[in-house]
Order: structure tokens, then C-alpha cells, then sequence
């Protein structure tokens, strides 16, 4: 919406013109957002102890975590907020992209919100049982992977890209559609599972969005594109203001999630971001990529269905507890030890996605 606004100042006072740049639109929304997370968080998680919204703990969890029960919880609809805000403000309303990837967010944060409430309402951590939580994730996967691949205009947005390779482009007509869904529903679950410890997922989404919003904005522009032989995508350049949102909604939250976390995210936020990045990442077309900076996220999914298959098919479990971060709290692991170290990995793995921008 200022977006307009400044243009239309433009005409009469220049200085409005530095609005029109995308790269300066993506830092004023990182700031945007986070300013708007330090400035309301106090008061969202004064209102959600107010109305004991509190975290309900796993009984069969560690035990260290007994004492995390009640802290607020459903945190993430505060992230959620800031990023729609922030996004509306900055980003060009006209882009179908930035639409797409606003709706897929919106409809996963319904979906975790419902699960969260259940869990508070009952006071039972199953929440939403999960035929309906899978369903509903899979209707609004759907929706948007069949839209992507109904409005796409070029061959590239539908083509597997393979990094590290100069020209490896796998046309995959409807198997787009499968792609994507799995991408969208895949990555939610992945980061709502890695959301287990203080600050443990938020930072790595964090982490991973910025790298995509990079990659959003060279793959949006010609010229860079060309020159780093990955596919052009018209108005992907777009999708950097919503990750520069991303970026300074997941840092504001993290001041209050940070260990020992005065908030936790909750179904309503992980949900949510997962699917965000898994829409970001097809538009660009970098899911390969995705799934190496998003490592952490694929080795806790990873951790969870081994052990699973473990015990049903020989009665021993892998691991001492899945996801794979409890297995190392209960090793005797500090759990801040769990989450830098965690950290740190996904720094890495981001990097390393990275690189295959050039390294090609």
C-alpha cells in the first residue's frame, strides 16, 4: 500500500523515488517487522497469560521440560501478524506471487491455530487429530500447487532445477503439482517438528528465508539471472520483501523465544513458516536447494519417521527420543548447548546452499 503511496509522491518530491528500488523496499521491511515485534510483543504475551494460553508439555517428554508448562504459547500468530502487515505495506499488491505465498501462509497458520486451540481447550497436547490435520494441510497445498502450475508463464516455472549443474532443467509437466505439494506439506511439518526447544526453530527459518529472499530477488532480476545461469522468474523479485518480513518478524520474536523463552511459537506459527518457505522455494525454483539449507528441518523429520520404523518393524528405537534434539538433551546435553549448536549447523548448510549459485 505505500508501495503506492510513494509512488505517486515520487512525482512531485524524488526522494520518494529510492521507494521504487526493491532492495532498499526489502530493508525497510526487515526493519518494519522487527520494530513491530519488539514494540507489540510485551503486550501479546501479557494478553495470552491473561487468558492462560499456556504451553500443555508432553508427558512422555524429557523431564527438564516439565517446567515449561504454561508459558504462553501461540506465539506465532504475533509472527504471523507482523509478516501480513509488513508485507501489505511494502510489497507490490499486484503480484500473484506475493499472493500466493501470503495465502498458503494464512491457511496453514488457520490450520496450526485450530490444533493449538484444542490442545489449550482440552489441555492435551494431541490437539487436532491428524487425519484432519494432514487433510486440510493437503487441500490447501493443493490449491496453490495447482495454481502455480495453471498461472505459470514460462517452462522454467514448472521445470525441476538441479544445482550445481549449468543447465539441468527437468521439465516435469503435472508432476509439478505433486512437487510442490509435498514441498508445501513436507517443509510445514518439518519446521512445526523442529519446533521443540527455545528458539531451536525459529532462527533457522530465519536463517533459510533470508537465503531464499537472496535468491528471490536475483532470480526475479534478468541480469542476474543470466549471469548466474539460474531461471528468470518474472516478479519473483518481489517474494524479497516478503522474506525481508519474515526476517524481521522471526529476530523480534526470537528476543522474547530466546532460552528461557517468555513465549513459544506454537502449532499456529511453525506450521505456518514451513509452508511459507516451501512456496517461496517453488516459486524460485530452488527446492533442491531448499532441502540443503533446510537441512536441520529434513534430518528432525528424517529422525522422527526412522524411529517410528524402528519400532514397529524390530520393537527397538534408534534413538532415545525423536526428534532427533531430544536425543541429544537426553544424552546430557545443555539444551542451549542443543540450540547453538543446532544454530550452527544451519548456518553452514545455508552457505553451502548458497554456493550453488555459483557453482555451477
Amino acid at each position: 500500500m505505500l508501495l503506492w503511496l510513494t509512488d505517486y509522491l515520487s512525482s512531485s518530491i524524488s526522494g520518494f523515488a529510492v521507494f521504487q528500488y526493491l532492495t532498499f523496499r526489502t530493508m525497510v521491511s526487515v526493519m518494519t517487522a522487527l520494530m513491530m515485534s519488539l514494540l507489540i510483543g510485551p503486550y501479546v504475551i501479557n494478553k495470552l497469560s491473561q487468558l492462560q494460553i499456556g504451553q500443555t508439555v508432553r508427558s512422555d517428554g524429557p523431564k527438564t521440560h516439565l517446567s515449561k508448562a504454561g508459558t504462553p504459547t501461540m506465539g506465532g500468530a504475533l509472527i504471523l501478524i507482523v509478516i501480513f502487515v509488513t508485507t501489505l505495506l511494502w510489497g507490490d499488491l499486484t503480484s500473484r506471487h506475493v499472493w500466493v505465498v501470503l495465502s498458503v501462509t494464512m491457511a496453514f497458520g488457520v490450520i496450526g491455530w485450530v490444533d493449538d486451540y484444542l490442545k489449550i481447550s482440552r489441555k492435551d497436547s494431541a490437539g487436532l487429530a491428524g487425519r484432519w490435520k494432514y487433510f486440510w494441510q493437503s487441500v490447501a497445498g493443493l490449491t496453490a500447487a495447482v495454481f502455480l502450475y495453471s498461472s505459470a508463464q514460462l517452462p522454467a516455472e514448472t521445470a525441476l532445477i538441479v544445482p550445481f549443474f549449468k543447465s539441468v532443467a527437468i521439465p516435469l509437466g503435472g508432476g509439478f503439482v505433486l512437487l510442490s505439494y509435498l514441498m508445501i506439506v513436507g517443509m510445514s511439518n518439518a519446521v512445526n517438528l523442529t519446533d521443540g526447544l527455545d528458539g531451536l526453530a525459529i532462527l533457522p527459518t530465519v536463517m533459510v528465508g533470508a537465503a531464499l529472499g537472496l535468491i528471490a530477488y536475483v532470480a526475479g532480476n534478468v541480469e542476474f539471472a543470466a549471469y548466474l545461469q539460474i531461471p528468470y522468474i518474472p516478479g519473483a523479485g518481489e517474494l524479497s520483501i516478503f522474506c525481508g518480513a519474515l526476517i524481521g518478524a522471526g529476530l523480534g520474536f526470537l528476543w522474547f523465544n530466546t532460552y528461557p523463552a517468555q513465549v513459544f511459537m506454537g502449532d499456529v506459527g511453525a506450521l505456518a513458516l514451513g509452508a511459507a518457505l516451501g512456496v517461496v522455494a517453488i516459486i524460485v525454483r530452488h527446492e533442491i536447494v531448499l532441502l540443503i539449507m533446510g537441512g536441520l528441518f529434513v534430518l528432525e523429520t528424517a529422525s522422527v519417521i526412522i524411529q517410528v520404523a524402528s519400532f514397529k518393524l524390530t520393537g527397538k528405537r534408534i534413538f532415545r527420543m525423536a526428534p532427533i534434539h531430544h536425543h541429544f538433551e537426553l544424552k546430557g546435553w545443555p539444551e542451549p548447548k542443543v540450540i547453538v549448536r543446532f544454530w550452527i549447523v544451519t548456518l553452514v548448510l545455508v552457505t553451502i546452499g548458497l554456493s550453488t549459485l555459483k557453482l555451477r
